[in-house]
Formats: C-alpha cells, structure tokens, sequence
C-alpha cells in the first residue's frame, strides 16, 4: 500500500513538471517580414527582405548625392526620363534574383515624383506594334505615327559582387550592389552608389 501511494505521488510530480515545462514553452507566429529578418540573420541565401534593404538604401543614397542634386534642379520641375539598363550579375551564385531586384528598383522608381520611365526593354516589340498600325492595317486616325517615342535623359547600369569569407567557423558573404546613374547625351556619369548587405551561416565555405 505504501508503495502505490509511493508511485502515485512520483506521477503528481512527474505531471507537475511536464505541465510547467509546457507552460514556459512559447509559440511564436511571425509575419513574413519578420520571416525574412530572422533569414537575414540566419542563412547566407539572398532572402526577399535583402532585396528590399538594397533598393531602400541605394535611393536614399541616390537622393542625398550632391551631384545628383544638382541634375534634379537643373530640370526645373521637369521629370526625369529614365530607363534601367542591364544589372549584371557578377557573383558565382547563377540563381542570385537579378530580375527580382530589376523588378524592385522599378516599382520603387516609378512611384517616384521625380522620375517618367521609359520601357525599354519592350522598345522593340512597340516598334512592330507601330509598324503594324502603319502598315495600312489601321485606321490612319487611329494609328500612332513613329518618330513620337520618348527619348531617355539618363539610364541606370548596375553590377552585383560577391565576395565570401570562411571566419570562426562561419561563412559570410558580402554582397555589393553597386548602380550608376548616367546622363545619356553627355555619356558624364551623375553619380554612383554602393550598397553592401552581409549574410552568414554557421556551415563551412561552398566555393
């Protein structure tokens, strides 16, 4: 008899613990903000958030560069006709999102006061969409006429750079993404900026 009392009071206590250990637990749900903040910190992988982070800093970068400034106030008002050229991806890393930066830098741009895009990418399929309506397919009233496209003031190049170190036992990964701004008549570059977003993870080097 005074071994079952025994026993039943080392389950109590048992139960008691378990309960308490499940009481000090605590889930947590994120959002995916706070999703890709936790990445950020955790895994050298390019996460969404660090697109966000570059195209934030390289615009305020851009803003506050005293040559770039100057450029804005010589247009009196006038917005600026920009289109992003190529963005090239100098990193070892073939499946670092390029476009998805591209993608970013241009939603940002074009909900700017200071900036009119120019699709240049799609410059060539407009031109045979132009072409067709005036190849007699297209009431003459209605049809645009070539020689009306807007022509670009500037144009955006950029270059993404890699470099990876291994130190205490981590692999860090510095990434730059440099962009700059140039003025399309005169070839004179306005300004450059260079941002720099570091990532780490606990494994070894990869390269």
């Amino acid at each position: 008899m005074k071994s079952i009392i025994l026993l039943k009071s080392f389950s109590l206590a048992a139960l008691v613990g378990v309960l308490s250990a499940c009481a000090s637990f605590k889930a947590e749900r994120v959002n995916e903000a706070k999703a890709d903040e936790k990445a950020m910190e955790i895994t050298d992988t390019w996460v969404d958030g660090d697109t966000i982070r570059v195209m934030d800093g390289s615009l305020k970068q851009l803003y506050a560069h005293k040559r770039f400034k100057e450029y804005l106030s010589q247009q009196n008002g006038k917005r600026i006709k920009l289109f992003v050229g190529e963005i090239r991806n100098n990193t070892s890393e073939s499946y670092f999102p390029v476009k998805d930066l591209e993608d970013a830098f241009l939603e940002k741009l074009s909900n700017s006061d200071e900036f009119t895009l120019i699709d240049a990418a799609r410059r060539e399929a407009l031109l045979k969409e132009i072409t067709y309506q005036n190849d007699g397919m297209v009431d003459p009233k209605q049809s645009k006429k070539i020689g009306r496209q807007s022509g670009a003031d500037v144009m955006i190049f950029g270059d993404i750079n890699m470099k990876p170190e291994s130190r205490e036992g981590k692999t860090i990964k510095t990434y730059s993404v440099n962009l700059r701004l140039t003025n399309i008549e005169t070839s004179e570059e306005i300004c450059r900026t260079r941002e720099k977003i570091n990532k780490f993870s606990s494994g070894g080097s990869s390269w």
